[in-house]
């Protein structure tokens, strides 16, 4: 049930009644009309802005239409006042039994309530992580990996069909770096000394993948050429380092549907089949681009290249596909990659990118764009760095994998839930501050415990409710008498709740899942609240002396932990039932 749908529904009818009524002219267009929560909660419960909207193609002033529409809106009986503002928008004040009838659907539903057909099944392929293979996931992976699981179950419960998956990249020179940096272990676990090359991988975490290296070989490639033993230690490198990051992705509870690898596409016609798709819309050419920005005429030598398009669909300049010995560029396979996805039926593609990617948006989307003649959208996100302090003190480093904090080492610091939550506090394309003695304080300051702490004192009442002998389950709750919920302070709580649908759907269609964790907060905060004003006034205590009271104010208080244990559900975060 979405209330804020329903009245702009009731607004729609309505506008379309006063057309009927030759007050508005034909053919207005009422796709911009909305219905939301006023910037300040005096002014009512929820504005329009249909007078401001349609004024100027209908050709009257806006207070005149606001006006006309107020006096209709309030013939519902659920519309208890509607008031022309300011120039023209409509102020809506609900019958207090609405927002008790949401109480009821929440019961009702439990935590499927505000789960929507929005999406309408379209199938959406989410791609987040796709780390290289070259060692544990660090903090800045960590983000990211939240990021994606929250927006693909956030698109999930808003009716999509959601496959997650991560993106192997496992065909590049990185991946030659680490089995040299294998074979460098392995050699250590036979007792033989090393050299350790700039830019080769001397975390400890290798050190395991060299053990079972000799395990498995014996002493087969020691004292061998590089070419006896690179694509055989390449291959098993790259899968103990999947298991690794498989492994790292458990701890934070993300599971992926679909793993694909870069080096499949290489060898089976995937890239030349991708590449021909845009040469048959004219899109490959041989040509010489202009020098890079910043770039002196000397440094610069001119060479014919093969060239994407890219321009042609909103990109910078057009991107090589190949490089002057003919191999594949960077970015061929990535196309190829893109091109797979659409070609498996996806309505729409999302990928979920670290911040010095932001370069690579444009080719992307230019690519998408051009394969599927602009019919599958493709949207990138960007996730920004975090700043890991503890003690007022930056950590940059984890011993076990060298020179980076690991996901790991995060998790083992605060835990799970905190983590998860804690990373979606910030919009994905701003900086994180992730403060590891603030995240386990126990204060308003630290979101996490302050949305879990309101759920735990919920879940407190029920058991008070219970040991006196009331039966609080959710099927005795919905039959509570909600006319006992007469103090505007339970009404605006009750209000709160009900915004819950349409939050779900604004971040699902913005792809933004750090929504849900503000909204949380913001019911979590009223929470909090309410619970205090009954420290003052004992008549706004959840528990009361009269059994039917209580039973009522308990159905309010048990509707804000379903939805604060559905939202922390999107998040992938378990519900506090007590504090500890």
């Amino acid at each position: 049930m979405n209330l804020f749908s329903d009245i702009r529904a009731l607004t729609i009818d309505t506008l379309s009644a006063m057309t009927r009524d030759g007050i508005l002219p034909d053919g207005l267009d009422t796709a911009n009309v909305t219905v939301e929560p006023p910037r300040d909660a005096a002014h009512g419960d929820m504005a329009t802005n249909a007078a401001m909207v349609l004024a100027k193609p209908a050709g009257m002033k806006p207070r005149d239409i606001a006006g006309n529409l107020a006096t209709r809106l309030t013939a519902d009986p659920r519309v208890a006042s509607a008031e022309v503002a300011g120039p023209g928008f409509l102020n809506i004040r609900l019958d207090p039994s609405v927002w008790m009838q949401i109480v009821g659907e929440v019961l009702a539903q439990g935590t499927a309530f505000g789960r929507s057909n929005m999406g309408n099944g379209a199938r959406v392929n989410v791609e987040y992580v796709s780390a290289n293979p070259t060692g544990p996931l660090h903090v800045g992976h960590t983000r990211g990996a939240v990021f994606g699981d929250a927006l693909a179950s956030l698109l999930a419960f808003s009716g999509h069909d959601v496959t997650s998956e991560y993106y192997i990249n496992d065909a590049g020179a990185q991946v030659d770096v680490l089995a040299r940096s294998v074979y460098n272990r392995y050699l250590e676990a036979h007792d033989l000394s090393v050299d350790w090359p700039e830019g080769t991988y001397p975390g400890d975490y290798l050190i395991e993948v060299g053990e079972a290296l000799k395990a498995k070989v014996g002493d087969a490639y020691v004292d061998k050429d590089e070419q006896v033993w690179l694509a055989e230690v390449r291959e098993f490198s790259t899968d103990a380092m999947m298991t690794l990051i498989r492994a790292d992705l458990a701890l934070l509870g993300v599971e992926m549907d679909v793993f694909s690898s870069e080096k499949a596409l290489y060898g089976t016609g995937q890239i030349e089949a991708a590449i021909a798709a845009l040469d048959a819309k004219g899109l490959i050419y041989r040509g010489t681009l202009e020098p890079p920005k910043g770039k002196l005429p000397e440094d610069w030598e001119p060479r014919e290249q093969t060239l994407f398009r890219s321009t042609d669909y909103g990109d910078d300049v057009d991107r090589p596909i190949r490089k002057s010995d003919g191999g594949w560029t960077y970015f061929a396979p990535d196309i190829a990659y893109h091109y797979d996805k659409t070609q498996r039926g996806f309505d729409a593609l999302i990928d979920v990118f670290g911040a010095d990617h932001g370069g690579y948006v444009k080719r992307m989307k230019a690519a998408v764009a051009a394969l599927t003649d602009g019919r599958v959208p493709l949207d990138i996100k960007l996730t920004q760095l975090v700043k890991l302090t503890r003690g007022g003190e930056q950590l940059k480093m984890s011993k076990r994998a060298g020179t980076f904090v690991t996901l790991a080492d995060v998790v083992d610091m605060v835990g799970r839930d905190v983590t998860r939550f804690v990373m979606l506090t910030r919009k994905n394309d701003a900086p994180l501050d992730f403060d590891i003695d603030k995240v386990l304080e126990q204060s308003k300051d630290n979101p996490v415990f302050y949305v879990q702490y309101a759920h735990a004192r919920v879940c407190s009442v029920l058991r008070k409710a219970t040991e006196s002998g009331m039966d609080v389950s959710d099927a005795a709750l919905i039959s509570a008498d909600l006319s006992h919920l007469r103090h505007e302070a339970e009404q605006a709580l009750a209000a709160k709740v009900a915004e819950w649908p349409r939050l779900v759907e604004i971040a699902a269609r913005t792809h933004e899942p750090h929504r849900v964790a503000f909204y949380l907060y913001e019911l979590a905060s009223a929470l909090h609240g309410h619970w205090n004003r009954g420290n003052d006034d004992p008549s706004l205590r959840f528990l009361q002396d009269d059994a039917n009271v209580s039973r009522a104010k308990i159905a309010l208080a048990r509707s804000v932990a379903v939805v604060i244990a559905a939202g922390l559900g999107i998040l992938g975060v378990e519900p506090a039932n007590e504090m500890r």
